[in-house]
C-alpha cells in the first residue's frame, strides 16, 4: 500500500509554484552602484531595486538581463559572471532571484519613468529594498 495520496485526496490542494526566474544587474561605476525604484501598482512598488526582470520561457539568464536593461534603460550592456543567487517566497510567487556583475555601453535613461540613482555602498542600506534583496544588500554594504 503506498503513502502517496489519490488523485480524490489532491482535489482541492494548491499546486507547487514554479519559482518566477528574476536577474539583476549589478552595475559598479566610480564607487557607485546603480539602483532603480520599482514602480507605483507594480509588485513591491516603490522599493529601490537592482535593475533587471524576468527571464521569459527559455531564455538564458544573461540574455535577459541583456534585454531588461536595453527596454528599461535604453542602454547596452555587457553581462558578467553571476555574483549571487537566492530563492525568495512572497505570498503569491517565488523567485529565483540571479543578480550578475555588468558593465553599461552608456548612461542609463528612464525609458519607463522609474527613479535612477547612482549611489555609494554605504547609502544601500538607507534605501528600502524588497526582502529578496536583503542579505546581497547587506554583502555590498559591508565590502566599501
Amino acid at each position: 500500500m503506498s503513502d502517496l495520496p489519490d488523485a480524490a485526496e489532491l482535489q482541492g490542494t494548491e499546486p507547487l509554484m514554479t519559482p518566477t526566474v528574476v536577474t539583476a544587474a549589478v552595475v559598479e561605476r566610480d564607487g557607485r552602484l546603480l539602483v532603480t525604484r520599482r514602480l507605483e501598482g507594480s509588485h513591491m512598488g516603490g522599493f529601490w531595486e537592482f535593475p533587471g526582470g524576468k527571464c521569459e520561457p527559455g531564455e538564458p539568464p544573461d540574455a535577459c538581463l541583456a534585454r531588461e536593461l536595453l527596454e528599461e534603460l535604453g542602454v547596452a550592456a555587457v553581462v558578467h559572471e553571476e555574483i549571487y543567487r537566492t530563492t525568495y517566497a512572497y505570498g503569491d510567487r517565488i523567485l529565483d532571484l540571479r543578480f550578475f556583475r555588468c558593465a553599461l555601453a552608456d548612461e542609463p535613461r528612464p525609458l519607463l519613468g522609474q527613479e535612477i540613482r547612482w549611489i555609494q555602498r554605504g547609502e544601500l542600506e538607507t534605501l528600502e529594498f524588497p526582502p529578496a534583496d536583503a542579505e546581497l544588500v547587506g554583502r555590498l554594504a559591508a565590502s566599501r
